[in-house]
């Protein structure tokens, strides 16, 4: 079976998804909307690679279940970044960029939560798909927000 691919791509998809959240959330600090949200949308996805290494276990697929961190380094650069790139008029540009590979990622993320539904149902997985059930709904969410902060700063920024 290629249930071991479809969940090795998951697991990849939420910890890059949740990584970008992070990476967002810390870029974009004085927008406290994009920071707050952020970080909690990226705890959802982090929370999905735990589930996702357990679930694949049944599969004798091997996957960390610890998430992407970063060094203390690059954490405290993109501090400073994130303070000198807040106040510069080109904020508002990286702000949609950024929400931009957010929703493209997220939207991914979903089309793999979709496919492993789909798998689940066909090899009778209940597990699996109770795991589904309850984190592609958090995905879509994530894809709503980043679609609502594009939609909500494109005219402003575009604009302006």
């Amino acid at each position: 079976m290629k249930i071991g691919l479809a969940l090795r791509e998951l697991h990849r998809s939420e910890d890059e998804l949740a990584h970008k959240l992070l990476q967002v959330s810390d870029r974009h600090k004085v927008d406290h909307d994009v920071f707050y949200l952020g970080q909690e949308l990226a705890l959802w996805s982090q929370q999905h690679v735990r589930a996702l290494s357990e679930a694949a276990a049944r599969y004798d697929v091997r996957l960390d279940p610890e998430p992407r961190t970063e060094s203390r380094v690059a954490a405290r650069a993109r501090d400073a970044v994130s303070q000198a790139v807040g106040r510069a008029p080109q904020a508002g540009l990286l702000l949609l960029l950024d929400m931009r590979e957010v929703y493209v990622r997220a939207s991914g993320v979903s089309v793999d939560w979709e496919l492993v539904a789909q798998v689940a149902q066909g090899v009778r997985d209940h597990d699996l798909l109770q795991l589904a059930k309850t984190c592609h709904p958090e995905t879509l969410r994530q894809v709503r927000w980043a679609d609502s902060k594009l939609k909500e700063s494109a005219t402003q920024v575009l604009c302006s």
